[in-house]
Order: C-alpha cells, then sequence, then structure tokens
C-alpha cells in the first residue's frame, strides 16, 4: 500500500511538472499583469482579498487588457463566488428542513433566497458588460445604458449579499451559521470590489470621450 501511494504521488508531481511547463503562467504571474492588479486594487475596499482573488483567477491569462477586462475578471470572481455560496446555503437548507430546525432553516433559506438573487443580477450584469465592448471605446446613449444596466445589477446583487450578512446578527451564533455569514461576506466583499473596478472602467471611459471631444 505504501508503495502503491508514493507511485502514485510520483504520477502527480510529474502530472502537474509538466503542466507547469507547459503553461508557464501557473508556476508564476505575468510581472506587468500582477503591477497592474495591484494598482487597480488600490481604489477597492477589501484591497487585499482583491488582489488574491483575481491575481488567482488570471492565472492563465498572458495579460489583463486594461480595466474592461479586468471588470469583466472581477464580475466573475464575484459570480463564482455567489454559485459557491449559494450550492452551500440550498444544500443547508435541505438538511435543516430535514431534521425540523424551522428557525435556523428559515434564516437560511431566506439567506439562499438573497444570494440566488445576488447570481441572477451578476449574471446579468456580466452580460451588459459584453455588450459595452460592442460600441467600442467612445460613450454613447447605448454605451450610457448599459453602462447604467451593469452598475444596478452589480450594486442590487452587493445589496442582497449584504441583507444576507445583516440577517446573522445574534452574538452567540453557532459554528455553522458564522460560517454562513462568513461566506455571504466574503460574496459581499468580492462584489464590492468588483463595483469599484467597474466604476474605474467607467471613468476612464469618460475621461477617454471627453479627451477626444475637446480636439481641435
Amino acid at each position: 500500500m505504501a508503495q502503491l501511494n508514493l507511485t502514485l504521488l510520483v504520477i502527480f508531481l510529474s502530472l502537474f511538472v509538466s503542466s507547469v511547463l507547459v503553461n508557464p503562467s501557473l508556476a508564476k504571474h505575468n510581472p506587468k499583469t500582477l503591477s497592474y492588479i495591484e494598482s487597480s486594487c488600490n481604489g477597492t475596499l477589501c484591497r487585499d482579498l482583491c488582489i488574491r482573488c483575481l491575481a488567482k483567477y488570471v492565472k492563465n491569462y498572458s495579460t489583463i487588457d486594461g480595466p474592461h477586462h479586468l471588470a469583466q475578471v472581477a464580475l466573475s470572481v464575484s459570480l463564482s463566488r455567489a454559485l459557491h455560496t449559494r450550492g452551500y446555503l440550498m444544500k443547508l437548507a435541505k438538511e435543516l428542513k430535514t431534521i425540523k430546525n424551522k428557525r435556523d432553516y428559515l434564516t437560511v433559506k431566506d439567506c439562499a433566497n438573497q444570494i440566488s438573487d445576488s447570481v441572477d443580477q451578476l449574471s446579468q450584469a456580466i452580460k451588459e458588460l459584453s455588450r459595452c465592448s460592442q460600441h467600442g471605446s467612445t460613450i454613447n446613449d447605448d454605451m450610457l445604458w448599459h453602462i447604467s444596466n451593469v452598475e444596478t445589477w452589480v450594486s442590487t446583487a452587493l445589496t442582497n449579499a449584504s441583507s444576507c450578512v445583516y440577517s446573522f446578527t445574534g452574538v452567540r451564533m453557532s459554528k455553522r451559521m458564522t460560517a454562513i455569514k462568513v461566506k455571504a461576506q466574503n460574496v459581499a466583499e468580492v462584489t464590492s470590489n468588483a463595483l469599484a473596478l467597474f466604476h474605474r472602467y467607467a471613468l476612464r471611459l469618460q475621461q477617454a470621450t471627453a479627451r477626444t471631444t475637446q480636439k481641435p
């Protein structure tokens, strides 16, 4: 058995090393990409979380193609966290319903519904953001419409995630309820970061448009 485990370990390490050699970005981030992420996260509420999540998520990219791409990645991170949390909450709600823990069940079910709404809203925001790129780099009425939609969807997703967090206000919460609060808080924090990065993208667009219209 020990020999078998050793053999499996060697195979695993061989595959891992091979994957790194095929895709060097798995071993080390592009320094320019990481520097860009760090500078972009300076204006976010949870800077360290912003850097950590984005750096992990973009490890397969050789570079980040500007504020629009970064906003897309940030929203994808937020959606991924929301999906994971929703799955966890829905599974837990079923367990609580089975053991007839009505109070905790209702609290978790309500939180699951709020995070589920966040999932839908973040999905809509990502779709709207992709439509922004179809209008080029100049702001027009259509672009403003899509920008407003993205801001609305992400802001609402943040509100829903925060509402879930605020529903756990007890001083003496069980470990399970504390874990739920932490997961919901994480969704709220990455969504807040995504909103800040999207605002930066929208601001850059406005500034670029202003410079273009001011040229003689």
